[in-house]
């Protein structure tokens, strides 16, 4: 008798679920996958509220501080993750060769493995609460042209994003989690405020930060707020900004436009993110199989690789060389000028030859983290602050 194919609803956002990858897995895995593209914040309430509606979650190891007490996952099994092993030291232990972690905001490895009590903690076991896939060290995106001489010379910095010689030239993400963070960067970089703990403000400090964005908004400094990277690259395009944080996917769309821009290394060091992929605590018989697969299947390395070209790393880089050329992998992972024009995932974009990755390699800019992406304990009154300050 014909069995029909399984098929895997995944929720997630834009930065993994593309239409490329998902063409892909389902010709080499033979299964049906129907990918549930939302933004970051629909993402993490739908996968709280309806674990029913999702086999796989896949997004953000801070997000898992709201999914896991909600009990909305179950345990992923180590023993089914064919090359856990070549998983690098950086979600597992923390730590990235001989650099030591940073100790601020949402660190992958203090979710990562989950105990006998079924709480998350940095002490190896054999379940875990997601597979450790796509990071990077993000920043901010500027101009070369549009700076004033006098900003350039005092070095990257994250104060940038509050100079008063951009004003009105400036944007910022939109999503409290992610966009609050930077905002904070810019503020203790510029001296206005001190915070105890960057990845987790305090009700005071949040207030104070809120105060401090308001005021600056009403003196119309900043020109624009995005949800995804293609808004995000839109911004600039249509000149509306000089400067914004930014997602790397835009910076291709952005190569591709012809804008003269850089990205910044900014002397603070980065903000960080890791995603991944968790099991709804609703999957199980054959399409917990299929799940266990399509997570396999992100690890042999033709995933990695397209990340690669968007500028995202994957946790076991070294099997994906296989399918990246010597000078992709040079300009990708060891911050070497391209030998050669490159590829862009879907072979439209072209990194030109001669270029450069701003911030270097792999170590120099995932061993440069300033904060890790996080859902702090006071994310809720955050979300409401930063809802005001939006409307303002």
């Amino acid at each position: 008798m014909h069995r029909s194919k399984v098929e895997l609803r995944v929720l997630g956002t834009s930065v993994t679920l593309q239409e490329h990858i998902r063409k892909q897995a389902e010709h080499d895995l033979g299964i049906r996958l129907r990918f549930i593209v939302e933004d970051g914040s629909a993402v993490q309430r739908n996968g709280v509220m309806h674990p029913e509606s999702y086999e796989l979650y896949d997004q953000w190891f801070h997000s898992i501080d709201c999914l896991w007490p909600a009990r909305a996952l179950q345990p992923i099994d180590v023993s089914r993750i064919r090359r856990w092993e070549e998983i690098n030291s950086l979600p597992r232990a923390g730590r990235l060769a001989r650099r030591a972690g940073t100790g601020a905001g949402s660190i992958p490895v203090d979710r990562l493995y989950v105990q006998a009590d079924n709480s998350l903690g940095r002490k190896v076991s054999g379940r875990v609460s997601m597979l450790p896939l796509t990071h990077n060290a993000d920043s901010f995106v500027y101009l070369e042209d549009a700076l004033p001489a006098t900003l350039v010379e005092g070095g990257e910095s994250w104060a940038w994003l509050l100079a008063p010689q951009l004003a009105g030239r400036v944007a910022l993400q939109a999503d409290a989690a992610i966009g609050a963070i930077d905002a904070a960067l810019a503020v203790e970089a510029s001296g206005l405020m001190k915070f105890a703990d960057i990845g987790n403000l305090t009700i005071e400090e949040i207030d104070a930060l809120i105060a401090t964005l308001i005021e600056y908004k009403r003196r119309g400094h900043f020109a624009g707020f995005w949800s995804s990277f293609a808004e995000a690259a839109q911004l600039m395009i249509s000149n509306k900004v000089v400067i914004q944080s930014i997602w790397s996917p835009a910076s291709v769309e952005l190569e591709k436009a012809g804008l003269h821009f850089r990205l910044a290394s900014p002397r603070e060091g980065y903000r960080a993110w890791f995603g991944g992929m968790s099991l709804s605590r609703a999957t199980q018989g054959r399409a917990l199989d299929a799940a266990y697969d399509y997570l396999n299947w992100w690890l042999d390395g033709w995933a990695g690789a397209t990340m690669a070209r968007q500028g995202f790393y994957i946790s076991n880089q070294e099997r994906s060389r296989d399918y990246l050329t010597d000078a992709e992998w040079a300009y990708w992972y060891d911050g070497k000028p391209a030998a050669a024009e490159l590829l862009g995932p879907t072979r439209r974009h072209l990194v030109a030859a001669g270029q450069r990755r701003d911030g270097g390699s792999y170590v120099a800019r995932m061993g440069r983290i300033a904060v890790w992406d996080s859902v702090m304990d006071e994310h809720n009154y955050l979300v409401r602050r930063w809802t005001e300050f939006m409307r303002a």
